[in-house]
């Protein structure tokens, strides 16, 4: 039984996707060139707006789940794992980490792909302005 969660944001112009360990999407309105690891902001929906039933799935070590970013014709896929410590309490941001490295914004762990390893065709759209849509699910363990 595979559990969704969709959220729709926004390009903005100073999308780099460079940074080596993380991809996050945020609420925030605005975005500055330090923030390297954003690939859109305005999200309408926060961690917190998860359904319990979804962030219960999600705190299981076993359970897979996958990250998939649209933009226009472009897609990135990022598959990780879930962890017992995520609280999905995060009113502002969604980080998908390649780490186990938990805190109220991560909703993902062990991501194989931060970023910077997103193709750059679907970075350069979401620099440009364009709309993305990120869709995390997660398929329990069968433990």
């Amino acid at each position: 039984m595979t559990l969704e969660e969709v959220v729709h944001a926004q390009g903005h112009e100073n999308v780099t996707g460079e940074h080596a360990s993380t991809l996050e999407l945020t609420s925030d309105d605005f975005l500055t060139p330090a923030g390297d690891c954003i690939l859109a902001i305005e999200a309408d929906r926060v961690p917190a707006d998860f359904d319990d039933e979804f962030v219960t799935a999600c705190q299981d070590a076993g359970a897979r789940m996958t990250a998939t970013i649209e933009v226009g014709d472009h897609t990135a896929t990022v598959t990780g794992t879930g962890h017992p410590d995520l609280t999905f309490d995060s009113d502002r941001s969604h980080v998908l980490r390649t780490s186990d490295y938990v805190d109220g914004r991560t909703v993902m762990v062990n991501a194989d792909a931060a970023a910077g390893d997103v193709d750059r065709d679907l970075i350069d759209a979401l620099a440009d302005g364009s709309d993305a849509t990120l869709t995390l699910s997660v398929e329990p363990s069968s433990d």
